[in-house]
């Protein structure tokens, strides 16, 4: 395990907690509609599943997470499936890696085979500001054609505490010049 990984590991519960906590203290979101759908946020705690899925119709959720950051507070792919929610884990370190282009690809199908569904679909990581808007920004190119620029604009302005650096937006760029 490099160093880096060590850091996300180490900090993932205090920026979790400081996370929970500028929601709450703010009344930030704890996350955003995108389109008819697409949802961009944070971890989806088990209380909030009732909600997602009444409210939201969310029917899939796309996980940037790793294994280490889905313990004890969030449904287990076994509980999504028994609740008739389909998965997808694209497993990317916290802080400091970036969605490869593969796996950007495969959440662009996935998300879009459930937009033609008419499905919700919830995508997160940890804050709902780096690693899912990464993948969020690409899905937004391929069905929008927009540029990556565009729709990193468009996710700052409905979510403003997303960050997206030169990082997040260089594999949206490679993917979208391999359509």
């Amino acid at each position: 395990m490099h160093l880096s990984e060590v850091f996300a590991r180490v900090a993932f519960y205090p920026t979790l907690v400081y996370n929970v906590m500028v929601s709450r203290l703010t009344k930030r979101p704890w996350y955003h509609r995108v389109d008819d759908t697409v949802l961009l946020g944070a971890l989806p705690f088990r209380s909030m599943v009732p909600h997602l899925m009444q409210v939201e119709k969310v029917r899939a959720v796309v996980s940037m997470n790793e294994d280490y950051e889905m313990r004890f507070l969030v449904n287990t792919e076994d509980e999504w499936r028994a609740a008739g929610v389909e998965t997808l884990r694209l497993s990317t370190v916290d802080l400091v890696a970036t969605p490869t282009v593969d796996k950007l690809r495969r959440g662009v199908a996935f998300v879009r085979r459930h937009h033609v569904l008419g499905n919700s679909v919830y995508v997160h990581c940890k804050a709902g500001r780096c690693r899912s808007a990464t993948l969020v920004a690409a899905y937004l190119v391929h069905v929008h054609g927009w540029t990556p620029e565009q729709a990193c604009k468009h996710l700052m302005c409905i979510r403003p505490h997303v960050l997206l650096r030169s990082a997040q937006i260089s594999p949206v760029i490679l993917l979208r010049s391999a359509k």
